[in-house]
């Protein structure tokens, strides 16, 4: 049974107990019988929103009935899982009715739907990369990186300024400026450099070196900040470290220059993690994650173009050339871009709709995945020692994380 509180001069009603996400308040019109010193009063809320549940504005059209022939329709504000009405309603207690089971079944498909899209993102985009760089030989990374940029670019001012899916935040000095510059220089350094990796590296090798984010997190938190972690935690990196010298020791496929490369790209990303918690650590400069996007992917489209202009020369003439004989790699690099936008539109919302753990859990899953996809796809040859040593370093990677929280 939820209740409500009367509050002057706002009537506000409180649903006590388990705390409830603006998503299961919305979409379809949810009904609640209110008791009161009237005999019947039946209220709706309803509200049209994107399909992802997400919604920073608190009006929510409500309607309701009292007694047999007063009808009155209007505004309610909702924040916080509390919806505040007019002053004068007649209401004491407020019980869901058999709607709200419905709304737990919906939610957790809803949550269910965001991570199968968060995965699919993430394995289609690391896919077609290697399809697009190795197999179609499309061999300009910087080019593909630039693409990508573009589209997080338009995407994410369309989905903030428009679609408002978050509030939009400024930059507020021109320091600000300049640290989300660096930022976004070395998130080019780490996205550049894990796509020429994919022209020499299978997908699964090149994940399971990417597993190693934690080991060079550690060394560049103590290095810049001086942060040191209990032994227990640093003994956890052990395996990580020991399972990529066993899987390149096994990989059929190793690339010396690849594998120099993917290493250079897991550390410069592990770099970009660091420095953004010390750069914007005050509470004036954070921003959350679909704001950083938007204001770090066009600073990286102005690095990379003077890149792609230098280091790939009349790539755009080669493209369009590629697409007189072959039109579909104009929708490769369509569909490519939109995917490395929604990579972060559903990492984002993944984080808003699980906890942390759930989020660390199918984290650690999501490589293991990608890898079975991509040998079922590109049929790379793979050693038993190969997968040994990638097992080892996916273990490390929990207990470092199981280490971590439990020092905190």
């Amino acid at each position: 049974m939820a209740q409500i509180t009367l509050i002057s001069p706002t009537t506000v009603i409180a649903i006590t107990g388990r705390r409830k996400k603006l998503s299961e308040i919305s979409g379809a019109s949810v009904r609640y019988k209110l008791s009161s010193l009237s005999p019947h009063v039946n209220w709706n809320i309803q509200k049209h929103i994107p399909w992802f549940g997400f919604t920073t504005s608190s009006n929510y059209y409500y309607s309701y009935s009292y007694g047999k022939n007063n009808n009155t329709s209007g505004v309610v504000n909702v924040s916080e899982g509390a919806i505040s009405v007019p002053h004068g309603w007649p209401l004491e207690k407020v019980s869901e009715d058999q709607k709200g089971s419905k709304m737990k079944g919906s939610s957790r498909f809803f949550t269910i739907g965001l991570v199968a899209a968060w995965y699919s993102s993430n394995i289609g985009v690391l896919l077609l990369n290697k399809y697009l760089l190795s197999n179609y030989g499309f061999k300009y990374p910087i080019f593909l990186t630039m693409c990508h940029m573009t589209a997080c670019s338009l995407f994410s001012y369309v989905a903030i300024a428009w679609m408002k899916i978050v509030p939009m935040q400024t930059i507020r000095s021109r320091v600000q400026f300049f640290k989300i510059s660096a930022l976004s220089l070395i998130f080019c350094v780490s996205v550049v450099f894990g796509n020429i990796s994919l022209r020499y590296l299978p997908v699964s090798f090149n994940q399971a070196i990417g597993a190693t984010t934690p080991f060079f997190t550690a060394i560049f938190a103590y290095i810049m900040t001086f942060k040191r972690e209990a032994w227990l935690t640093y003994l956890t990196l052990v395996p990580v470290v020991t399972g990529v010298v066993i899987a390149s020791g096994g990989e059929p496929s190793f690339h010396l220059f690849g594998f120099i490369v993917c290493i250079a790209a897991t550390a410069a990303r592990a770099l970009k993690s660091v420095l953004q918690g010390i750069l914007l650590s005050s509470e004036g400069e954070k921003l959350n994650s679909m704001n950083l996007l938007l204001y770090m992917a066009p600073m990286a489209v102005v690095f990379l173009l003077p890149a792609t202009l230098i280091m790939e020369e009349n790539v755009v003439g080669i493209t369009l050339a590629l697409a007189r004989d072959d039109v579909k790699i104009i929708w490769y690099l369509l569909f490519n871009s939109a995917l490395a936008y929604f990579v972060n539109l559903t990492n984002f919302l993944v984080t808003k709709h699980t906890s942390a753990l759930t989020l660390q859990v199918l984290g650690n899953a999501k490589g293991a995945v990608a890898v079975v996809v991509s040998i079922l796809i590109f049929r790379n040859p793979v050693s038993v020692t190969g997968m040994m040593g990638y097992a080892l370093t996916v273990f490390g990677v929990i207990l470092y994380s199981e280490a971590k929280k439990r020092t905190k």
